[in-house]
């Protein structure tokens, strides 16, 4: 062994201990950096020497301390599980969002809802069959055209929900496909980084976070190769494979009244839908759908026009065989536009008391039978009010089931997190107890380093000296 060897065994204790000083300042340094991972210095003890010369010795020490590498304590299997459960998240919280605030503007069960403006309603037959005079007519007429503009003002604010969702999924497509570019950007940055042996946790960390976005926002899957790139797909199909990435588009109706489903493909295969079944577009898209497929909001729309066509019919249908007070044969009570949504296309026929067919024929002009009849259509078991309260009750057990289903994703994805970071987060008690034993590290090989220096420092300068 070399004279000088226990100089380098003593640098070599320098540097580690250097390193892992900087390493843990880098560590503290983002501890509430989102995204980051802790990282640690791997050392591997330095072998022996070779041995060589006329008598070599058998008691060789050593060759130090090397820094193998720079490790980032993640887990594969934690971030994937973490992916899967911000996509089930994403998806739930975007369906039940929907519902909810569907459910929210029908105000049900308050005044302002559409059952209590049919109760009025038909309390105004009532009334009218009691005392059929143009006060109690009036209030009838009134009731006719609030209920008419409730229907109407209920269908639009469901269809301005649908067209807003709509251009959400436009928007959000729009940045999967910004993010898709990012994560194949730093998939050739870690790649080359790797293959030249330079450090990449850094650009791991940021490609890491993304993907996570991603998964929220698409249900997208990911998994490593074998040269550190990471392949993201969505329906088993890769959105980023390497350093390329595909691009998605959304195609189908815009308007609620169009009916059809709204889909995702790829650009270079648009008539291929793309399964998006997590994230939030895939929840976006499934409140979007129609009434037969589950959609929510489809299903508050086609209610409105349920309720609208089956008031047209059941009160036609009654007040044609009434007569007026002159003896003529009544008419519809309302009309009912054909050529677009029934809960839009509904108005009021009569203008006044002179138009009410009130009396059954023949029964004279004082006659309320009719009347009487149109407001027993409220406890009807097949009528307007029985239709509306049925979907009510439907739909608010869909929303409760939707909203519960997403506290439990919700709570998964909390859970997932917690786990993860358990391995990932920075401790600022634990990074600094390593930077304190680094620290100790460094003093004790500087004063190695000293002892070999005034060892030498008598080798070289005292020897031969003795006795002079």
């Amino acid at each position: 062994m070399s004279t000088f060897s226990g100089i380098r065994l003593a640098e070599s204790g320098l540097v580690a201990a250097r390193t892992g000083m900087n390493l843990t300042g880098q560590n503290i340094a983002n501890q509430t950096t989102v995204g980051y991972t802790r990282q640690r210095v791997e050392q591997t003890p330095a072998p022996a020497p070779g041995l060589t010369g006329l008598w070599p010795s058998t008691l060789a020490v050593g060759g130090g301390v090397g820094v193998a590498a720079i490790a980032r304590l993640g887990d594969e299997v934690l971030d994937a599980r973490v992916r899967d459960a911000l996509s089930a998240s994403g998806f739930w919280s975007a369906r039940a969002a929907a519902a909810s605030r569907a459910e929210a503007a029908m105000a049900e069960p308050t005044e302002d809802g559409l059952a209590a403006t049919l109760d009025r309603f038909w309390a105004g037959w009532s009334d009218l069959a009691n005392d059929p005079d143009a006060s109690a007519a009036h209030v009838v007429l009134t009731n006719a055209r609030v209920l008419v503009g409730q229907l109407a003002a209920g269908y639009r604010s469901v269809a301005n929900q649908w067209s807003g969702l709509r251009q959400q999924v436009d928007r959000q497509i729009a940045d999967v496909n910004a993010a898709a570019g990012q994560v194949a950007v730093l998939n050739g940055q870690i790649r080359e980084a790797m293959q030249s042996g330079r450090n990449a946790n850094e650009l791991i960390d940021q490609r890491n976070l993304i993907v996570q976005q991603l998964s929220t926002t698409v249900g997208a899957t990911a998994v490593i190769e074998a040269d550190g790139t990471l392949t993201v797909r969505v329906d088993g199909n890769a959105l980023v494979s390497g350093d390329r990435a595909r691009t998605l588009v959304v195609d189908g109706p815009v308007d609620i009244a169009d009916g059809g489903r709204v889909t995702v493909a790829w650009a270079d295969r648009p008539g291929v839908a793309v399964a998006v079944t997590g994230g939030a577009v895939g929840g976006t898209i499934s409140a979007l759908a129609p009434e037969s497929d589950g959609g929510s909001l489809a299903a508050v729309a086609a209610a409105y026009n349920r309720v609208a066509a089956d008031l047209a019919t059941a009160v036609n249908d009654i007040h044609r065989t009434g007569e007026t007070s002159a003896g003529v044969a009544g008419g519809d009570f309302f009309a009912l536009d054909a050529a677009g949504p029934a809960a839009l296309g509904l108005s009021v026929v009569p203008e006044g008391i002179e138009d009410l067919a009130l009396a059954a024929p023949g029964a004279g002009a004082l006659d309320t039978t009719i009347a009487d009849r149109i407001s027993a259509l409220s406890t009807s078991a097949s009528g307007p009010s029985a239709t509306w309260s049925t979907f009510v009750t439907g739909f608010g057990v869909s929303v409760a089931g939707d909203l519960h289903r997403a506290d439990i994703a919700d709570t998964g994805a909390v859970a997932a997190i917690a786990a993860q970071q358990s391995t990932a987060s920075v401790d600022g008690d634990e990074e600094t107890i390593s930077l304190l034993t680094y620290q100790t590290a460094y003093q004790a090989s500087a004063r190695v380093l000293t002892a070999m220096d005034e060892a030498l420092d008598i080798l070289i300068n005292r020897t031969g000296l003795v006795g002079r």
